[in-house]
């Protein structure tokens, strides 16, 4: 169906975009260290939940629906700004204090919808899922399966990438001091509450 070199190409370009770190990455680290690896792994599953969708809204196509929502796409670009101010704020309002590891298994479910949320928070991802890989999509062969395709693989790598962050950060949580989880609160919340002013500052 794809031709081996294209699909190369679109693997080396998943790695570079999957390795920098960004929001996502900044919860997923944060989360891990303060709350133990299954914390990170579950805003890892819901951030490519979240990332299926956008997929899914991808292969059905995405200018129709920018479209149709029109004015409203750039209030929920706002409302995902502030959610990620909100979370920036309890990371910098955190004590540093250490959770006991098995308490995080009680909310993983909420971890998996923190991830969700911060993914869909940022509309300029489904814009960038539109833009690049539609690169890579053969006009003359079905384009919804192509983007089902490419977005499989997409996933695939980021999962792979996302997961080893949480291992890392997790496995580090252990070694950690309470003067050092504060400081990484501090970073990740400063991170997210960056992003969220990205978003705002963002030509419209």
């Amino acid at each position: 169906m794809f031709d081996p070199s294209i699909v190369a190409g679109f693997v080396l370009a998943c790695v570079v975009i999957a390795v920098v770190p960004g929001p996502s990455v900044s919860l997923i680290i944060a989360n891990s260290l303060r709350s133990g690896t299954s914390a990170g792994l579950a805003n890892v599953a819901g951030t490519q939940i979240g990332v299926l969708t956008m997929i899914a809204v991808l292969a059905l196509g995405l200018d129709a629906v920018v479209a149709l929502m029109g004015e409203a796409f750039f209030y929920l670009k706002l409302a995902g700004a502030a959610y990620l101010v909100y979370l920036g704020v309890k990371l910098l309002r955190g004590s540093g204090e250490l959770p006991q590891r098995t308490g995080a298994r009680k909310s993983l479910a909420g971890f998996a919808l923190q991830g969700f949320f911060v993914i869909w928070s940022n509309p300029k991802a489904l814009l960038f899922f539109g833009a690049f890989i539609p690169q890579f999509v053969d006009p003359q062969m079905n384009a919804a399966i192509q983007v089902v395709a490419l977005g499989g693989i997409f996933m695939v790598v980021a999962t792979v990438f996302d997961s080893a962050y949480a291992f890392a950060a997790g496995g580090a949580g252990t070694l950690l001091t309470r003067a050092r989880v504060k400081l990484v609160e501090r970073i990740g919340g400063s991170f997210l509450i960056a992003g969220a002013l990205g978003l705002v500052l963002a030509r419209r």
